[in-house]
This record gives C-alpha cells, structure tokens and sequence, in this order.
C-alpha cells in the first residue's frame, strides 16, 4: 500500500507518496520513475517519500515551499527523527540509489555522494504536517506495470522523435539540392555566357552574296 498526499504550496499542486513499510519501500526503489526524488531523514530511520518531477523539471527547479512540506513529511513518519529538534534530510533522484547485495529490506544507498542534497529541518511544523494529512489517501498501485507502461510511452515518444528528425534531414537534403539546380540553371544563362549564331560562326552577313 502507498499513501498519497496533495502539496497546494503551489500550483497545479504536487503528490507526494510514500510507502506504508520497508517492504513497500523495496518496491518503490526497485521500480522507481528516472523523474523521481527520493527523501529519507539523515542518520534516522524513517519513511522513504517522493517526488515525481513534471516532464522537463529538474530537481534543481523544486520549490523551496516544496522541499520544506516533503522534509516535514519525512521528519514527521520517523519515529526517532521526530523526537529531535534538528534534522537533515537528504534527497535525490531515484537513479543515484543503489541496493546492493547485503543490504536489509528497504535500506539504499548512494552511486554518487556528491548528488545528494540535504535540507535542514530544526523542528516539526505541526501545520505543514496537518495541511499534508487531510489529503492523505491510499492505494495498491502494481509498480512493476506502471514502470512498464511509463517506459514503453518513453520509447514510442523516442521513436516519434527519431522519424520526425529523419523527416527534417530528408527536407533538408531536398530543399538543399533543389536550390543548387536553381542555382546551376540560372548560371548557365547568365548573359555574360551567353552568344549569338553570328559570333559562334565568324561570319559576317555582308560575306553572302
């Protein structure tokens, strides 16, 4: 099961999700989105939550506002973290984690250190973490099936953009050559290249009788 929760911090407002235990969080990691931003408290246990960036956003462009209520909602589902004032949480994309073998269930880690980020959180904004539960709901999403679908949209939208492309170079090629067979036809009656018969033949019409 996966809970779901409205950010309207901003507008159109964003879904934040999270699952309901480590199991849940193995599926999530296993068959996580490349748009999606991981959050986990730093040093704590705690739950894993998400965000699924919008086509052509990248986790740079995150809102400030956004970061803070997925930083509260992280901070508020761990049961140390929330005991403490000051806490970091970490985020990146989904494709900087990694599992490894060993590892226990739910548990990640990173390929690249210096991707991750952290945002500070010095203590629980009850509003925040209220405003982000009276929008919670739940669901059983089949993840393995929607990754599928997502991927399978991905290649078609590459292979639409692979024959538009062709299309373009084949213009191109075309608009190309016919403007060179203009310019070859136009140069072979330029005047200055141009003769009559009478200067071709060396006559001269006095000569006949």
């Amino acid at each position: 099961m996966v809970f779901y929760f409205e950010s309207d911090v901003v507008q159109p407002p964003v879904t934040l999700f999270m699952g309901i235990d480590k199991h849940e969080n193995e599926d999530l990691i296993k068959w996580g989105w490349p748009e999606d931003v991981w959050f986990h408290v730093d040093k704590f246990s705690s739950a894993h939550v998400y965000l699924r960036l919008r086509p052509g956003q990248t986790i740079d462009d995150i809102p400030g506002s956004v970061l803070e209520d997925a930083a509260q909602l992280v901070k508020a589902n761990s049961i140390e973290g929330n005991k403490v004032n000051d806490v970091d949480v970490v985020y990146t994309m989904w494709a900087n984690l990694k599992k490894t073998q060993g590892m226990e269930v739910g548990q990640v880690g990173f390929h690249k250190e210096k991707e991750v980020r952290k945002i500070h959180v010095s203590k629980r904004i009850n509003a925040v973490v209220n405003r982000l539960n009276k929008t919670k709901r739940s669901a059983e999403p089949n993840f393995r099936l929607e990754k599928e679908d997502r991927d399978r949209r991905e290649r078609e939208d590459k292979k639409k953009l692979l024959r538009l492309q062709k299309e373009q170079e084949k213009a191109e090629v075309k608009r190309r050559e016919e403007e060179a067979e203009i310019k070859n036809y136009s140069s072979l009656f330029q005047e200055s290249k141009m003769t009559t018969n009478t200067e071709a033949s060396g006559y001269d019409s006095d000569d006949f009788m």
